[in-house]
């Protein structure tokens, strides 16, 4: 299976084995899901959130969309960036982003851990996939 345009061959959204991926729901559309935390891990790995957004097969105003959506619904940005001119611009995460992308990823880690055996029994009963009908 080749990885779906825009995505990285290690990107975690093309994985093959099972996996879980938590989305938080605070109430109204206050929501924190696994696309939010990638492309805060991608803003902070390439320093824009353009390149961000292509690195995840999306559009620079839907990215632009989500870092506003995440910026206004903590109690600080997450997100900060500067405009382009002669030096470029560019984006990086807050201390505040930073908690938050770390917070995110440590429940990611303890749902894995404490559903490990649940997910390795549900892949037990999975139906061979590698089988063409």
């Amino acid at each position: 299976m080749s990885p779906a345009p825009g995505k990285e061959p290690d990107d975690p959204r093309t994985r093959r084995e099972a996996d879980i991926r938590l989305r938080l729901l605070f109430g109204g559309d206050a929501r924190l899901g696994p696309g939010k935390a990638d492309l805060l891990e991608l803003i902070r790995e390439t320093g824009s959130i353009s390149a961000a957004g292509r690195r995840m097969g999306m559009s620079y105003k839907r990215a632009w969309t989500l870092v506003e959506t995440l910026n206004n619904i903590f109690c600080e940005p997450l997100v900060l960036s500067t405009r382009g001119g002669p030096s470029g611009g560019g984006a990086s995460l807050t201390e505040t982003g930073e908690r938050v992308l770390a917070h995110y990823r440590q429940l990611e880690e303890r749902a894995r851990a404490a559903g490990a055996a649940d997910i390795a029994a549900l892949e037990g009963l999975l139906r061979d996939m590698s089988i063409k009908k």
